[in-house]
């Protein structure tokens, strides 16, 4: 396995189940639809008794244009049965490269055009979707220059 570069790290993923919510947004509507998305989420898994397993994540299905195919939710630590707009789902097992990006969401582009140079270095070309973990809560952590987002970009 590659050793961490630049603190890019090509990693062995492990299959996580998930409770999303899955639509096709405008790009300037991400904020409101992960927003609705968290919270509706939310209300489902506490519904079902099941424990979320980890930060809330953003999985792009294709890449972004002026729309992208988008699921928010959470990780979750048992078998979820679909409510409403809230769907189980999977992140798969994958290798993949990953970095911490720590800034504002909208220099995230950097962090994507790092891992993308060094996925090229080595010779690996990009899977169709790639995901973020929201390490840090806005509304907790008002400082955008202090947000950490783990960044997950599996490899084909």
């Amino acid at each position: 396995m590659s050793q961490e570069k630049n603190g890019i790290r090509l990693v062995q993923r492990p299959e996580q189940p998930t409770a999303v919510v899955r639509e096709k947004v405008p790009m300037n509507t991400l904020p409101e639809f992960f927003g609705r998305a968290y919270g509706a989420v939310m209300a489902a898994v506490q519904n079902q008794a099941v424990q979320i397993a980890g930060p809330p994540f953003g999985r792009y299905l294709s890449m972004p244009t002026d729309t992208v195919d988008v699921e928010a939710g959470f990780p979750v630590a048992a078998p979820f049965t679909g409510s409403g707009e809230v769907a189980a789902g999977t992140l798969p097992e994958c290798q993949a490269f990953e970095a911490t990006h720590t800034g504002p969401y909208d220099t995230l582009n950097a962090t994507y055009d790092a891992i993308q140079e060094r996925m090229k270095e080595e010779g690996f070309s990009p899977a169709g979707s790639m995901w973020e973990y929201y390490l840090s809560d806005p509304a907790t952590e008002p400082d955008p220059a202090t947000w950490k987002t783990l960044v997950v970009w599996p490899v084909a």
